[in-house]
This record gives C-alpha cells, structure tokens and sequence, in this order.
C-alpha cells in the first residue's frame, strides 16, 4: 500500500469533486425526487474522501520527496485546490443530502467542520500557487493551462456553500458576518480568477490547442461561471432576514443580473470546449485523470442554471439546468469507468513515463524560399 500510492497526487481529490457534484447536481434538478439515489451518491464520495485522505498522508508521510516534487511542479501544483473542493462539496452535501441518513446535528457539524478546513485550504493555495508559480516555478505563458484556476475557484466554492451554514448560527452578527464573509470570498475568487482567465484565453489562441491528455481542462473554465453563479443565488435565498432590507433586495437583483450573462458566457465555452474534445478525440486522445474535468465544472453550471430558473422564474432555465445534468451523468460514467479500470490494471498508479520528445521543426516550402 505504502509503494502504491507515491505517485498519489492531489489530482485525485477531483473524483471526490465529480461524485459530489453529481449528487448535488441530482439534487438541484429533481427537488425531492430521487433523494434516496442521490444520498447515496453523497455517501460514495465521501467514502472515496475519507479513503483519499488516509492515502495522501501515507504519501506524505513515507514519500515526502515526492510530495514536495509535486509543488515545485507548475503542472501539478495548481491541484492542491482540489483538495478544498473536495472537502468543501463533500460537506455541502451533508447538509443538502446526508441530513437524510445522518440526522441535521450530524450534517451541521460535519458540514462546520469540512467548510473550515475546505475554507483554509483554498485560502493558502489561492495565495501559495499563484506565489510558487511567480518566484519558484517561472513558468512560461506558453505553459498556462485551465488548471492554474483550480486554486483560485477554491473561494468560491466556499462563497456557493457556506451560506447553507448560515440559518445554522445564532441570528444577528452571526449569521450576516458568515454571508458577507462568503460573499468576499465570492469577489476574492472571482477577480482572481478573471486575471487568470485572460493568460489561459492567450495561450489557447496563441500557442495552439493542448495536448491531448490536458485537453479536459478546458472544462475547468466552467467552474468559476457555474460556481459564481451559483454563489450569487445562493446569497439572494439567504439574504432577507440577515442583512438588512436594501442589501437582501440587492442580492436578489445580482442573482439575476449577474447570473444570465455569466451562464450565456458559460454556454459559450462549453460549445468551445466540445469543439476541443472532439477534435482530440478524433486524434487519439485516450483516458488520463483528466477526464474529471468532465464532472465538477459542469455540475457547478447545473446548479447555476438551477438557482437561476428559481430566481427568474423561467422553465428554460430548469430545462438548461436537466440537459446539462444529463451532460454531468455522462461525464462521470466515462471518468469513472476509465478510473476502475486504470486501478485495476494498475496503470493510474505507475510511475509516470518519459515526458515526449520535442517535435522536430518542420520545413515549409513557399513560393519565396523555404521557412523553418
């Protein structure tokens, strides 16, 4: 066991993000119905959590060197995001979900509890990633891909569920500084994230396509749209009655006015990144953990749709939030399938192989010469 996981890296906190995001995502789209099948979603991930933890500190523990050769790499840095994510969605479900089998006491505290951890731990990667990767990793603009946003989506995914803790706490200071809290969190993620964004944007149209195995990531721009939406209807069901009357009417305005736009965007990169994966598709790209890319970003734009066909009242938005569902179930039937088979061969846990050779220039013949 202690062989096994050296080369554990904190990628695979996203399998614990996808099945949570599959269960919240059941949630949002059929109400009550299903809770049963979707509970026991929950209960999935957060065995695949607890296991996860148990194999990450006996990686830490017996392979220090590796762990720390996983920092200093800017490809594999950026993951530890993964790690808030996964506590974080893993608690919101104890409370939308798990309440059912565990009793409300339960769901809370387990809930307080992954919301504080998952809060500091994407709080320290937000600042230490983005701090490693100017000072340390020197990394190219050619060498941006979507996952140097993991890191940074982390607040907001804190932003989207810590507001479910708020009718838990004592009225008054408490319950408002938890929503005001979250929704700097929400503004702290989200300019963050928009910096980000644009060097990610730039080396897609610059540099040319990813490579096959990163082509998935390009899902993960839809993370910080699904989940910022989300946030921002989740602050608009939370204000009234915890901050005062104008506010609790403007977050209810934000919902909305913030929300249709960001998801149109959102739509928008989904239809580009379908573009990205059939191409790699049709060039061979086969299974890498990657694949969970498929799984969480999308399930943030299920409930972000979802929050907006409550806040607007429109059945488009309810049919956009079951069509994208039916997107996220696909997803992580493909990620899943290809995890059990890749543990059972043993192949995921293997060493990686020799990095490939760079290609060699090509010689363009013109009508003026010939251009390297």
């Amino acid at each position: 066991m202690v062989t096994a996981v050296r080369h554990l890296g904190p990628n695979w906190y996203a399998s614990v993000m996808g099945t949570a995001a599959l269960a919240l995502g059941g949630a949002a789209v059929a109400g009550d119905g299903g809770r049963e099948l979707f509970t026991a979603v929950w209960a999935l991930s957060l065995l695949q959590l607890l296991a996860l933890l148990a194999a990450r500190a006996l990686h830490w523990i017996h392979h220090r060197d590796q762990a720390l050769a996983h920092l200093a790499d800017p490809a594999v840095a950026p993951f530890y995001g993964c790690l808030a994510m996964a506590l974080l969605a893993v608690g919101g479900g104890a409370l939308v979900l798990g309440r059912d089998w565990i009793g409300e006491p339960a769901a809370v505290a387990l809930d307080a509890v992954l919301f504080t951890a998952g809060t500091a731990v994407g709080l320290a990667a937000a600042v230490a990633v983005p701090y490693l990767l100017a000072v340390r990793h020197r990394a190219e603009p050619g060498q941006a891909t979507p996952a140097w946003l993991l890191p940074l989506v982390a607040p907001m995914v804190s932003a989207a569920l810590g507001p479910k803790l708020v009718p838990h706490l004592p009225p008054g200071q408490p319950r408002a500084t938890l929503l005001y809290g979250c929704f700097a969190l929400f503004g702290l993620s989200l300019l963050a994230t928009l910096l980000m964004l644009t060097l990610v944007f730039a080396r897609l149209v610059t540099c040319g396509p990813l490579p096959l195995a990163l082509t998935p990531t390009v899902f993960l721009v839809l993370g910080p749209l699904g989940q910022s939406t989300t946030a921002v209807g989740a602050f608009a069901d939370l204000a009234p009655g915890v901050v005062p009357a104008p506010y609790a009417a403007g977050f209810g305005l934000l919902a909305v006015l913030y929300g249709v736009p960001v998801m149109g965007f959102a739509l928008l990169w989904l239809a580009l990144a379908l573009a990205h994966l059939v191409r790699a598709r049709r060039q061979g790209m086969g299974f890498a953990m990657t694949w969970w890319a498929f799984t969480f970003p999308v399930g943030t734009c299920v409930t972000g749709a979802a929050a907006l066909g409550r806040h607007t009242g429109l059945a488009v938005y309810d049919g956009l939030a079951a069509v994208l569902y039916a997107l996220l179930v696909a997803g992580w039937l493909a990620a899943a399938a290809g995890t059990v088979r890749g543990l059972l061969s043993g192949r995921l846990l293997a060493a990686p192989g020799p990095a490939p050779a760079a290609p060699r220039p090509v010689t363009v013949r013109t009508t003026s010469g010939a251009v390297r």
